[in-house]
């Protein structure tokens, strides 16, 4: 069952980075890692082919209040997201408990330098510390082995294969460790 999301008062910072609301003046951010070849494929969607395009998902950001901003402590530049979403595994729809499913994205000019894995982990914590969900679920198509890195690195265990967008998909889920 999907648990209830706003993420517009969530303000996380780890060591290199901030995590927090996506703001109107992030369009060109955005549109730098968007733009590029590889980095939507990887979670299902085409590269961006305007700041205009770019500025519409932003104010869907905005207006739906899932979708949180990863940015680089040191200059505040938005590298990233991660999306606090409805749960689209069947397995997790069908729970009595509450969770949501998260994705994310990172430019790829920061690939291979843990600094997603540092944002799920952080987001993940202030979730089940804040929203109190019974679990989160997180996927990835099977060819997309860094998602599949990032997954593991913060404890998700595989649960199920499902689909989106016609394609398969793994699914994995982490407990609440607070819960007992």
């Amino acid at each position: 069952m999907n648990g209830k999301i706003n993420v517009e008062n969530i303000n996380i910072e780890t060591e290199r980075l901030l995590i927090n609301k996506w703001e109107l003046t992030d369009a060109e951010d955005l549109f730098a890692y968007a733009r590029v070849d590889g980095v939507g494929q990887a979670a299902g969607w085409s590269p961006h082919k305007s700041v205009e395009e770019s500025k519409g998902i932003l104010l869907s950001f905005i207006k739906e209040k899932k979708t949180l901003a990863i940015r680089l402590k040191d200059d505040g530049r938005a590298i990233g997201s991660i999306g606090v979403e409805e749960l689209k595994c069947e397995r997790h729809k069908r729970s009595k408990k509450t969770g949501r499913e998260l994705g994310y994205v990172l430019s790829k000019d920061f690939w291979g330098k843990g600094l997603m894995t540092e944002a799920v982990k952080a987001v993940a914590d202030y979730l089940f510390k804040n929203f109190g969900y019974d679990f989160l679920a997180c996927g990835h198509f099977p060819d997309n082995k860094r998602s599949k890195s990032v997954i593991r690195k913060c404890g998700f265990k595989f649960c199920a294969v499902g689909k989106y967008n016609g394609k398969d998909v793994l699914y994995y889920q982490l407990k609440n460790p607070y819960l007992v």
